[in-house]
């Protein structure tokens, strides 16, 4: 199952997308005058690709970002002379350089949470027959940053590391957002809402359901979501020195009924969850 089933928009936007539909705003509520805008603009060209978009044109490149074309222009030129970028002159599009993936590979050395976390979403899977993911927050997204599938799980996910999804729109999204302290938690809300305006009475109310599911059984769960054949259920994790993340469990409805879900595949995920927070503290 490829990973664009799960990057779905909330309902009134999968009609109707406007320009800058595709990323959140970079800039958020800072006030203090230090932000630079040139710089953020330029990391959303950056951000733009996905492990499902190799290659982009300028153009798919300005809906995702907003950027005025002569701005892009020069944003991309900056981008593939400094090696973050290269150019197909027979394609007429642009991708990641290994600029980029030296950057992923520093971020990355200096975290070890994949390595250790790897084992028990190993178990975890094995255990639920299920495809299990670990995820973290970027923005208005949640990305993946570890993935694994069980040996018998009866739904092989391609939902690799790098895959992005909606944080206000997933359940992965609202684990994480129901492990947040409450601050954090109402200004992404905020945000989520003035950049979702017409869709912001359905989402909030998926994410209070949600909400309540992780207060009372530690996760929560969808089922039939982003399709029919789906049960995604995930739970918060918080390790210190490491940004919020979630834990995720991934498979059939034919597979993991809702009995099976509170009996079984709920509490793995919970003591998984706990298990490697219990770890970290160590």
């Amino acid at each position: 199952m490829k990973a664009a089933a799960f990057a779905q928009d909330p309902p009134a936007r999968r009609t109707a997308r406007t320009k800058t539909a595709a990323r959140p705003s970079l800039r958020g509520d800072d006030a203090s005058g230090a932000f630079v805008e040139p710089l953020a603009r330029a990391l959303s060209v950056l951000a733009a690709f996905t492990p499902q978009d190799v290659w982009l044109g300028n153009r798919e490149i300005a809906l995702r970002t907003g950027l005025a074309a002569p701005t892009l222009s020069r944003f991309l030129r900056t981008l593939n002379a400094l090696g973050y970028l290269h150019r197909s002159d027979d394609r007429r599009k642009v991708r990641l350089a290994a600029g980029v993936m030296a950057l992923g590979y520093a971020a990355i050395a200096h975290t070890d949470v994949q390595s250790i976390a790897l084992p028990t979403m190993q178990k975890l899977a094995d255990d639920s027959r299920t495809c299990v993911v670990l995820a973290s927050r970027d923005r208005l997204e949640v990305v993946v940053i570890e993935s694994c599938n069980g040996d018998e799980a009866s739904l092989q996910v391609n939902l690799g590391v790098g895959a992005r999804l909606a944080l206000a729109n997933s359940p992965i999204g609202w684990a994480l957002l129901g492990g947040l302290p409450d601050v954090e938690r109402f200004y992404l809300l905020d945000n989520i809402e003035r950049r979702f305006p017409r869709d912001w009475s359905y989402l909030r109310r998926r994410f209070g359901d949600a909400l309540f599911q992780v207060q009372q059984r530690g996760f929560c769960m969808a089922l039939g979501e982003p399709a029919p054949e789906f049960c995604i259920l995930a739970a918060p994790l918080m390790l210190g020195g490491e940004t919020p993340m979630a834990l995720a469990c991934i498979g059939t409805s034919a597979g993991i009924s809702k009995a099976r879900i509170e009996r079984d595949v709920g509490p793995r995920l919970v003591a998984a969850a706990q298990h490697l927070q219990e770890g970290d503290r160590r």
